[in-house]
């Protein structure tokens, strides 16, 4: 006669191991996008565009290390991140992705990149 017990107790405790993985959607739940593109963190043909444009300008640009410089580019707004090897190439790099047509500003987000760290 234990056995029926024990499995309805197995039950009852895998239904509560299970509950905090349930989760109620409220009414005025933001709709989640389901296209690439539909979401404000997408980027755009253009901005896809200006990105490149951006980084083949530096590749260009004399005496420019841009081996580890990430751009991204959002209406106009460029950004620069990672890392490089000389100090005034941080303001370079600002100067050279301001002279792209189609950029309007620059967040330069480069730091001074040190051997060995």
């Amino acid at each position: 006669m234990k056995t029926p017990h024990a499995v309805s107790c197995f039950v009852f405790a895998g239904c509560v191991a299970l509950m905090p993985n349930v989760h109620a959607q409220t009414a005025n739940a933001m709709p989640v996008a389901s296209s690439p593109g539909a979401g404000s963190g997408s980027a755009t043909q253009a901005d896809k565009k200006l990105a490149r444009d951006v980084r083949k300008a530096l590749s260009r640009a004399p005496n420019f290390n841009v081996s580890n410089v990430f751009v991204k580019a959002r209406g106009g707004v460029v950004t620069l991140s990672g890392s490089v090897p000389d100090g005034p190439q941080i303001e370079q790099a600002a100067e050279v992705a301001m002279s792209v047509p189609g950029v309007t500003s620059v967040s330069n987000h480069l730091s001074l990149y040190t051997k060995g760290y």
